[in-house]
Order: C-alpha cells, then sequence, then structure tokens
C-alpha cells in the first residue's frame, strides 16, 4: 500500500481508502469480516456520512478494539450550529469513540449554502467549537460544485476538500493543484464515476498517478472487490493500453453522463436535477435498490414533474439529452 500526507491534518492515509456507501447492503458479521480484511491489506481511512443510513454503525461495529488503527471521516448535512452538533453526537455514538479524525460539510450545493453554514449560528460554529474541544481532529467539505469548492478553499479554516475525480470527471484538476498548493489534503470520491467506469482498477491508477491527489475512496462492501482494488497499487503506472481503454469509455460515457456541475439548475419545476441523476445510479449501479428509492421518494420534485421545457439543455456545458434521461429516471422509479 501507498501512503500520503492527508494535507495539513498530519494523517498519513493509505491512497485506496475505503468509501463507506454501499457497507449498508451488509449485517454487522459481514461487515467485521470484511473492514478486518481492509485493515490487513494497509487501508487506514474510512469514509462515510450521516446519510449512509447504518454505515456509521457498522463501522463502530467493525472497529471495536481497533480504532486505533483507523483514521474515520464522516459528514453532515446540517448547515446550521445545532443541527451540526446534533449530527456530531450521533457520529460519536455510532463510531463507539470519543473522537472523530475528521468531519465535513457535506454536499455543499451552492454558494448561498455554503454561506449560510459559515456565517453566524451557522454549521462552521458547532465544527470549530468540537475542533476546539479535540472531539474532531481536522475539518473538511465536499461537494459536486466547482464553483463552490474553489470558494471554499479560500477559508482558512478547512483542511480537506473531496470531490470527484476520475478518467470521465477531470473537471477537478484545477481544483486539486490549487488545493493542494495550500497544503490542503485531497480525496478524490466517485473514483469509478458512480459505477460508470468498468474498469476499476485502471481508474485508481489513473487517480493516484495524480501527484495533487491524496487518496480516493471507492465503494466497497465485498472482499473481491476489496482485493481487486488494491491491485492497483500493485500495478501502478497505467499502461498505454488502460489509458486508450478509459479514455473510449471517458468518450462513450460522455454522451449521456452527468457530471453534477449543476449548470442546469434551477428546474422551473424544483427538481433537482443532478441528484435525481446520480439515485438512479445508485439504483442501478450501486445495488442499493431501497435506499435510493428512498431517497428518491422523499424528494419534493421528481423527474414525473418534468414539462420537457428543454431550459435545462440550454444550459448544459455537455449537451446531455436530460429530458430523456429524466423520462428513464422515471420508469426505473415508477414516479
Amino acid at each position: 500500500m501507498q501512503y500520503r500526507m492527508l494535507g495539513k491534518t498530519g494523517m498519513k492515509v493509505s491512497g485506496i481508502s475505503l468509501g463507506g456507501i454501499p457497507l449498508q447492503q451488509l449485517n454487522q458479521d459481514d461487515a467485521n469480516e470484511f473492514i478486518e480484511k481492509a485493515l490487513e491489506q494497509g487501508i487506514n481511512f474510512i469514509d462515510t456520512a450521516r446519510g449512509y443510513t447504518v454505515s456509521e454503525s457498522l463501522i463502530g461495529g467493525a472497529l471495536s478494539g481497533k480504532r486505533q488503527q483507523v483514521f474515520l471521516a464522516t459528514k453532515s448535512m446540517a448547515r446550521d450550529r445545532e443541527g451540526f452538533k446534533k449530527d456530531i453526537e450521533i457520529s460519536l455514538n455510532n463510531f463507539k469513540t470519543d473522537y472523530i479524525d475528521l468531519y465535513q460539510f457535506h454536499n455543499i450545493v451552492s454558494l448561498q449554502e455554503l454561506e449560510k453554514a459559515m456565517a453566524k449560528g451557522g454549521a462552521i460554529e458547532a465544527m470549530l467549537e468540537y475542533k476546539d474541544k479535540g472531539i474532531i481532529k481536522s475539518v473538511g467539505i465536499t461537494g459536486h460544485s466547482l464553483k463552490v469548492m474553489e470558494k471554499a478553499i479560500e477559508y482558512d479554516v478547512f483542511e480537506t476538500i473531496q470531490f470527484p475525480y476520475n478518467a470521465v470527471e477531470t473537471q477537478g484538476t484545477e481544483l486539486f493543484k490549487k488545493a493542494y498548493e495550500r497544503n490542503l489534503g485531497t480525496i478524490a470520491m466517485k473514483p469509478f464515476a458512480g459505477g460508470a467506469i468498468t474498469n476499476a482498477r485502471a481508474s485508481l491508477k489513473f487517480i493516484l498517478e495524480n501527484q495533487h491527489i491524496t487518496c480516493a475512496i471507492p465503494g466497497m462492501f465485498s472482499i473481491e472487490q476489496l482485493m481487486d482494488n488494491i491491485k492497483a497499487i500493485e500495478e501502478m503506472p497505467l499502461s498505454q493500453d488502460e489509458k486508450e481503454a478509459l479514455s473510449k469509455e471517458a468518450s462513450e460515457l460522455g454522451e449521456r453522463f452527468c457530471r453534477r456541475c449543476g449548470y442546469c439548475q434551477p428546474c422551473p419545476k424544483g427538481i433537482n436535477i443532478p441528484v435525481v441523476l446520480v439515485m438512479e445510479s445508485y439504483y442501478k449501479r450501486y445495488n442499493l435498490m431501497e435506499w435510493a428509492q428512498t431517497r428518491y421518494n422523499n424528494m419534493p420534485s421528481r423527474a414525473s414533474d418534468c414539462e420537457k421545457c428543454g431550459l435545462c439543455e440550454t444550459k448544459c456545458p455537455y449537451q446531455l439529452p436530460i429530458r430523456e434521461m429524466l423520462e428513464a429516471v422515471k420508469e426505473t422509479f415508477g414516479q
């Protein structure tokens, strides 16, 4: 395993780390076995979130007696001080720990939302309060909006950023470079483009060859996936054949692949188009049908609300057929 410094946090983390979202599919015994194997393979950084249902609890149970072997990262969607404090306490209880190595703002989608979290009474107050107490060791931010993340790295408070990066989604290349130059830890989420990239090993090699990225956090829940992903470290660098294959796959995906840049927003009917499309990805590619269906059902506006005005397509920099894609989502979720 390769290890890299996670910016100014002082944590030296495994280049291939563990994304916790698919762990929801396991029971506690299977989670114990899987996480034990991951530790044996040198993985020492696990990233999850409050929103991933039982993921935190499963991780906490699996790390009983092993807490010191792992850096734990999680996230909260709360944007106000009290909501964020509540989430931190739940995370501590779920993990069965008295500290969390990295706590992050989860998926800040707009500059207005960032400002709310950073304002008086915002989530930042709780984050820094718990950091001052030593309960949170480091603080970070995650998101899919390039303009939001570019603004976020201008704040002195954040020590890490987490942003999508893979052979299909390279829009964060310069962002990661800027963050790296500011000594921020850089975490590549969605290393397989939400499951769209079929050659996982080559995709991980592509990511880890970028010197400005600290680690990738592929979502894994089986030992077979784990061992296959670990081989990416052993087989680096990326071969010419792999480069060509990834380039071809990226080109093919480009026509109908949502990069969640958010330029299509706002929708006149209130549909959060990038989130709706990624829910379909979780449903079809991650085998998280029940979770994705519940999340989708709870959205205030769904694909079925689309009136096919086409405004989103005029703003999409990738010329995606969004109306057709929303129709497919409606068929997947039944509404």
